[in-house]
């Protein structure tokens, strides 16, 4: 595995204890675009070290999302981190990353090419990183949930099927 990072945030900040001290502080996502992706935060005294060190933290803090077809998720959903809320929503090919800010690192680095991203609350970006990796462990593949049922996979997708129909039936007879 070789994995790609994507810088979200870098951040200075001064301590004046006997002489003004200057710290930096990193927020890195990194993720090898095929479903894995983690987050990390470091600080040091210098930016190329503290990126080092929220790279080596992401690194071992990654997780896997199931991805559709390898381009999108499988279902909305919400995140929550503090103030930052947020929701996510699959979305059709070609849709291409509808999302602002950190959130949009953190989709690149997974891999997911379609997907429409609603930040609410706080622009904070460690509670927007936060939310979002929230959002990402309460997804499921059919795959997954077939099996905690002890279904199959087609039973999973005929069931979801037949579920939104009646929605569309109702919205073209109106």
């Amino acid at each position: 595995m070789n994995p790609a990072s994507a810088k979200a945030e870098t951040a200075k900040a001064s301590s004046s204890i006997s002489c003004r001290r200057f710290g930096f502080a990193a927020l890195v996502v990194v993720g090898d675009q095929r479903g894995r992706v983690g987050f990390g935060h470091g600080k040091a005294r210098e930016v190329p070290e503290a990126i080092r060190k929220a790279t080596e933290a992401a690194k071992r803090a990654m997780i896997r999302v199931p991805l559709k077809d390898g381009r999108t998720l499988h279902h909305e959903t919400h995140g929550h981190h503090g103030a930052g809320k947020v929701i996510v929503r699959p979305a059709d090919q070609g849709t291409g990353i509808i999302a602002g800010g950190p959130m949009r690192a953190v989709f690149e680095s997974l891999g997911v090419g379609d997907v429409v991203a609603k930040s609410l609350g706080t622009s904070n970006p460690y509670n927007m990183v936060r939310a979002t990796f929230d959002a990402l462990k309460q997804q499921q593949s059919p795959r997954l949930i077939a099996q905690r049922r002890g279904k199959s996979v087609s039973e999973i997708i005929q069931r979801r099927e037949s579920q939104g129909k009646p929605e569309a039936e109702a919205t073209a007879g109106a």
